[in-house]
């Protein structure tokens, strides 16, 4: 008897199938410059070349790490997409680009098309938020090296920028002032010492409920970071903004000094932060101290910007009046420290 594909444990019709329940996810982000549909070697995006005098291309890739466990142990696979496009989309931000088009690679043990359809609904849903279009991906079935009910997913997401107009923070100076955006949680980093606490030193399940959260565990943890498409881009089109920061792993001491010049340092005071409840509980279960809470969480900023001081008045107002939640953190200041941060009480 002859062997099959899927005698090895490769499903083609599975595949096919869920070509079949994903092309209508990946119609509705297709922006204009998308020329190719599902089902091609390749994406195609055609660049309008005259909407920008030096145009740049800016790309950026990135996974969501072990906050997936959580989506296993809740089985629930329609938002861990999203985090995927947020990782990629919010980097380029950084860089002043606006993201144009998204692909996804995703690799399981075993091919559920509905599961891999719920997957792509989530990054479906987080290139509409991000304004790209999903124009291609890769879904690897791999006996034998995953399990069969779990999945790892990746992204990969271009940007463009006019030359004159890239964000390298190199215009920062003594006297700007730093703004954060607040976070929809704890994002998609830091979760390996999430999962410690919350299932290993804790002992909780994902479906217990947190009266403190007003929601089971699982859930709180598993909310989509934020996409900032929308107001950053806008922000980036109308002010000078100098520099910005997307805080993922490594928290506030990582990231941050990655937008500053040499000898340039930023004065964070935390107590104005109004950090959500998910970070307190977190630090108080963990017996964790204030400073690894910054060094590894973004305790409740997810993006940061450093704008002049002539034009503070003017972006704060701005971000009011589109109903934005932002804190003024501080200033920048003469030193080589990268960040220091006021107020560390333990």
């Amino acid at each position: 008897m002859s062997l099959t594909y899927k005698d090895a444990g490769v499903d083609k019709e599975a595949g096919y199938k869920q070509v079949q329940l994903i092309k209508w996810m990946i119609k509705k982000t297709h922006v204009p410059g998308v020329l190719s549909d599902i089902g091609g070697f390749a994406g195609l995006f055609q660049l309008d070349t005259k909407a920008y005098e030096e145009p740049v291309l800016v790309s950026g890739t990135d996974g969501v790490g072990t906050k997936l466990r959580i989506a296993f142990m809740m089985d629930k696979h329609n938002t861990i997409g999203e985090d995927c496009v947020a990782m990629c989309a919010n980097d380029i931000l950084c860089q002043g680009a606006k993201p144009l088009f998204f692909l996804d690679y995703i690799a399981t043990g075993k091919l559920i098309p509905e599961k891999m359809a719920s997957i792509v609904e989530g990054v479906s849903n987080g290139c509409i938020k991000a304004g790209c279009a999903l124009i291609g991906g890769e879904t690897a079935e791999m006996p034998g090296f995953y399990k069969e009910d779990e999945y790892d997913i990746a992204g990969f997401c271009v940007g463009v920028v006019d030359k004159k107009k890239i964000i390298d923070g190199s215009k920062i100076e003594e006297g700007d002032y730093i703004i954060g955006l607040a976070s929809s949680g704890v994002h998609s980093n830091g979760f390996s010492l999430v999962r410690k606490i919350v299932f290993d030193k804790q002992k909780m399940d994902v479906n217990d409920y947190i009266d403190e959260l007003g929601m089971t565990i699982g859930e709180e943890l598993l909310k989509p970071t934020r996409i900032y498409t929308n107001p950053v881009y806008k922000l980036v089109e109308k002010y000078n903004i100098k520099g910005l920061s997307h805080i993922t792993g490594g928290g506030f001491y990582e990231n941050i000094p990655r937008m500053l010049p040499q000898g340039l340092t930023a004065h964070i005071d935390i107590s104005k932060i109004k950090t959500p409840t998910i970070f307190k509980l977190l630090q108080e279960w963990g017996k964790i101290e204030t400073n690894e809470m910054y060094g590894t969480f973004n305790m409740g900023i997810g993006m940061v910007m450093a704008v002049g001081k002539e034009e503070l008045a003017d972006i704060t107002n701005y971000l009011v009046e589109i109903g934005e939640e932002f804190t003024i953190l501080g200033e920048i200041k003469r030193g080589n420290e990268g960040v220091v941060l006021w107020n560390l009480q333990e």
